[in-house]
């Protein structure tokens, strides 16, 4: 299975049980990082629009999103204009994470 280029959700929540460790954040991480940004037309309709579906936040940042964003302002691999701008963070956030972390 370490090899397998995919892996079924159903086994994956198996060893994420097994292991007591939430495998499925990492791609949801990688999804929130890397999503294409949404066009402000589609924030109009989403508004409009009411559907059964859940919505997600974006604005959800884990521990480890938090670490790694930091680590790259300390190794200066990014500027914090750069952080903004690449992984769309408020700039009040950003500087909210320096303070407390």
């Amino acid at each position: 299975m370490y090899k397998s280029k995919s892996l079924d959700a159903e086994v994956l929540l198996k060893w994420s049980k097994l292991l007591t460790y939430d495998f499925f954040r990492i791609y949801s991480q990688h999804l929130l990082l890397y999503s294409p940004p949404l066009s402000s037309d589609y924030y109009q309709k989403s508004k409009q629009e009411k559907t059964q579906l859940p919505e997600f936040r974006k604005n959800i940042y884990t521990v480890e999103m938090i670490d790694f964003i930091l680590n790259l302002l300390k190794t200066n691999e990014k500027t914090k204009q750069q952080i903004i701008e690449d992984y769309k963070i408020p700039k009040t956030t950003l500087y909210k994470w320096i303070k407390k972390y």
